[in-house]
């Protein structure tokens, strides 16, 4: 299999069995949009990462990302007003977010985030229309740290080795798989 550097997994409540059985390297994104973040379970979730030594990171809320000390902030497609270009966090506070198209990613790039997730690669559930290698490959040549997200599952993962992805994210595999599948890498 092909060599991630990171693999992360959004997650939208905090399970503390699953996060306790997940892999130590697969690194948490938390992100809810259809409720208020409650800070206390947040607390909890950032406090077990740090104790696992795993990342966190917060999604679209820079504020409780620097308050809780988590790893790094992801700034969502549909947040195209965000500017973190100057921001003058912790040294090693990352700032990624995520595009489907090229004009996305441009604007992802000018708000400053480094790394940029594309979706979708390959079918979903949720969504028919998808990228592909091909599409995914031209839209990721536009940018240096891409991560691959949508659709991968144990039949086209072997496909990923095709792109210029350096890490893959997951909403439903990892939770579907199991959480040690994913070991070292």
């Amino acid at each position: 299999m092909h060599k991630f550097l990171e693999i992360y997994y959004f997650i939208e409540e905090f399970n503390k069995q699953e996060i306790e059985r997940l892999n130590k390297n697969i690194s948490l994104i938390y992100r809810n949009y259809k409720k208020k973040y409650n800070f206390s379970t947040i607390e909890k979730l950032s406090k077990l990462c740090a104790h696992q030594n795993r990342k966190f990171y917060i999604a679209n809320d820079l504020k409780l990302a620097l308050r809780l000390n988590s790893d790094g902030v992801y700034i969502p497609s549909f947040n195209k007003l965000c500017n973190l270009k100057n921001l003058n966090a912790k040294k090693n506070f990352k700032i990624f977010g995520s595009a489907h198209n090229i004009i996305e990613l441009k604007n992802k790039q000018s708000q400053g985030c480094k790394e940029i997730v594309i979706a979708p690669i390959f079918k979903t559930k949720k969504n028919d229309s998808f990228l592909d290698v091909i599409k995914f490959n031209l839209i990721a040549k536009n940018g240096n740290y891409i991560i691959a997200l949508g659709g991968i599952n144990e039949t086209n993962i072997s496909r990923l080795r095709l792109t210029k992805s350096i890490a893959i994210a997951s909403i439903s595999w990892i939770k579907k798989n199991g959480p040690n599948k994913f070991g070292p890498f």
